[in-house]
């Protein structure tokens, strides 16, 4: 999959046993688990009580920021975040669709395939779209073009994301006035929780703790932080461009989850904001049950789902595959000619 961001693993599940599990919370709710990779089941995370899309859309309706937290490439997630925008809108059809999945400065490829200037192919390529559009964003780009809806291009500069966890904050020195202007302001702006998160999610990554690893690790942390304050102020500008609309924002869980990343920028830049996260669980693997109070605090609303196939058994392969995923070529430079 093209552009997969910072070296963050994504957990990836064993199978399921084909037991119709269910999951159990303290108000002693069931739920029978998803049957299929297509399949969520969406639950309150304060009471456990199921709810379908229509239920949760009427939940939602007056909540000014919609952070639905995706399992990247998961059907089950695509297909809710579809099912979602569309009983939003029919809530609100004031709506603007903001996306981790394309990038700032490509904003002009996207608006001008929303305006019929070009053809979808044309927007794929002129817009660096990930390998996986078609398959999972279509949809929502489709839904927003078909009804004169905005798309925000919320995540920052590939090209500024990647010379930041090459070379640290201080790249952004680099980069030509007008450049820095299109950034957002206080670009590493954080909270302890996250970096805790984040320091501990790459350290059982690596299995290193030396000082270059430490090094390292700060800058590509400070690269994660560059996506999400940028993601932030993307989504507050685009409330502010289009005052009483409700903005649904797409973005990998890591981001979300746990009220975290651009979610805790959003609440630190904007304490005044209504933010509704809605953040996925992978189905226990051979369980009997999911309780569900291990996973309340990952949203406000939970959708759990059957765990995407291991992608791995070979540990060779699995480090060569990520070695070759995340090589920098040669020929890339960080010289402060981006945007």
């Amino acid at each position: 999959m093209k552009k997969l961001f910072i070296a963050v693993p994504l957990t990836l599940f064993a199978s399921l046993s084909g037991c119709a599990a269910k999951i159990h919370d303290n108000h002693s709710n069931t739920v029978s688990g998803p049957q299929t990779l297509y399949e969520s089941r969406v639950i309150n995370a304060s009471n456990g009580a199921e709810l379908d899309i229509k239920a949760l859309a009427q939940r939602l309706a007056s909540t000014d920021v919609v952070v639905i937290g995706e399992y990247h490439g998961h059907q089950a997630s695509h297909l809710l975040q579809s099912q979602l925008q569309a009983a939003l809108f029919r809530q609100n059809p004031l709506q603007v669709l903001s996306m981790e999945q394309f990038n700032m400065d490509n904003q002009a490829a996207v608006d001008a395939y929303l305006n019929d200037k070009t053809g979808e192919t044309e927007m794929i390529e002129d817009s660096s779209a990930w390998d996986n559009y078609r398959g999972s964003y279509r949809p929502l780009i489709e839904f927003a073009r078909q009804h004169g809806l905005p798309v925000i291009a919320a995540n920052a500069p590939a090209t500024v994301v990647r010379c930041v966890g090459r070379e640290g904050a201080g790249y952004l020195e680099k980069l030509p006035r007008t450049g820095r202007e299109q950034l957002p302001n206080r670009p590493f702006m954080d909270t302890p929780a996250y970096r805790e998160k984040f320091t501990a999610t790459i350290a059982r990554s690596h299995h290193a703790a030396d000082d270059p690893m430490g090094e390292r690790m700060n800058n590509t942390y400070k690269a994660q932080l560059l996506r999400d304050n940028t993601m932030a102020s993307r989504i507050l500008a685009a409330r502010e461009a289009h005052p009483g609309h409700q903005v649904i924002h797409t973005t990998g869980t890591f981001h979300s989850e746990e009220h975290l990343g651009t979610v805790a920028l959003l609440k630190q830049r904007a304490p005044d904001i209504s933010v509704a996260v809605i953040s996925p669980v992978a189905w226990p693997a051979g369980a009997s049950e999911a309780p569900l109070h291990s996973s309340r605090h990952k949203g406000d609303y939970l959708y759990f789902t059957q765990p995407l196939p291991k992608a791995f058994r070979d540990e060779a392969r699995e480090q060569k595959a990520m070695s070759a995923r995340f090589h920098r070529p040669s020929k890339e430079t960080c010289q402060g000619d981006s945007l």
